[in-house]
């Protein structure tokens, strides 16, 4: 997999209005709907989360794997009716389809790719539950919780995360039903933004994104799934599931997903990390906010948080994750 590696950075006005405003963000993204008798239990053998257990018009964010335990896709799924909406990057959809083709038998589940009729749209920002509220598209905003509006366009579904990072909602319908989601979210006090600031709210998470911090060789482990509730270590067998629970129950990663912190946005030389007297990674994505530059990347365990490391050719801090919002002013 060729690796995406996005420099970011965001003016004053952009990074105010993400941190305490709200921002609607139509991104590209690859949907597919998986429906039928068996597609509970289908599913629920193949990705790495529980999605038997939170019942109907449930949220969740797992992956797909290959039977060694690597990511294929990170994927949010939704589920209402005994069916699921998969929501995943469109770098993913490809393997995922091929799992698919391969692992659903078509009398219990099939799989219909809804891409090309819909559209995604991401509220992000600080006030993003208030402006959802007003925009009325909802009333029902519980954590982890799927809910819908119907507007003369269409269904629109709605989907608050478990967690309140990296976005306020996602929102998921035909694409002139989301057209009609966008103007009643800008007429509520939302601003217009774009892949930037999705981009930038992932980071200052410090989620993972397929084709930067998950690559081809990365275990859930080392990218955060456990801390961000993306692998079930008690709903028994799924594909991959032999490696994951091995390393979660008798190991650990060689490697964690981290934060970087330089003291300033001057340029880097390069992508190495060299930490504890050795090559400890590799500098993944970063952005700029207020005249520094943060950035991502999986780091051998043996650098501990805080420890002073060159990373790019210049000197920077491992951070925890999600990035605390005083160390950069904000």
């Amino acid at each position: 997999m060729e690796l995406s590696l996005p420099d970011l950075a965001l003016d004053p006005e952009r990074t105010a209005r993400l941190r305490h405003g709200a921002v609607v963000a139509r991104v590209p993204r690859a949907l597919l709907r998986v429906s039928g008798p068996g597609a509970v239990a289908c599913l629920q053998g193949l990705v790495t989360i529980d999605v038997d257990k939170p019942g109907d018009d449930s949220v969740g964010w797992g992956a797909l794997l290959t039977h060694k335990g690597m990511i294929e896709t990170d994927l949010w799924v939704l589920r209402r009716g005994g069916g699921f909406t998969l929501v995943l990057p469109e770098a993913g959809a490809p393997a995922a389809r091929a799992i698919f083709a391969r692992s659903l038998p078509p009398r219990l589940a099939k799989v219909e790719d809804l891409t090309a009729d819909s559209a995604t749209l991401l509220l992000l920002g600080g006030n993003a539950r208030q402006v959802l509220t007003a925009s009325g598209l909802t009333g029902d905003q519980r954590p982890g919780h799927l809910a819908s509006t119907l507007t003369p366009q269409g269904e629109i579904l709605i989907a608050r995360p478990p967690h309140d990072l990296p976005f306020g909602a996602l929102l998921v319908g035909a694409g002139t039903a989301i057209e009609e989601a966008e103007r009643r979210l800008l007429a509520a006090g939302a601003t217009a933004g774009g892949a930037a600031e999705a981009e930038a709210a992932r980071i200052l998470a410090g989620w993972p994104a397929l084709g930067a911090e998950i690559d081809d060789r990365t275990l859930p482990q080392e990218v955060r799934f456990d801390e961000l509730g993306g692998v079930s270590y008690t709903k028994g067998c799924y594909l991959g599931q032999e490696t994951v629970a091995r390393l979660h129950f008798r190991g650990h990663p060689n490697r964690e997903l981290r934060g970087l912190l330089w003291a300033d946005a001057d340029p880097l030389a390069d992508r190495a990390i060299v930490g504890a007297d050795r090559e400890a990674g590799t500098v993944r994505s970063t952005l700029t906010l207020d005249g520094r530059r943060i950035g991502l990347a999986p780091i051998r365990r043996e650098v501990a948080t805080g420890d002073e490391v060159m990373a790019g050719g210049r000197p920077a801090t491992v951070v925890p994750l999600p990035v605390a919002a005083d160390l950069l002013g904000g």
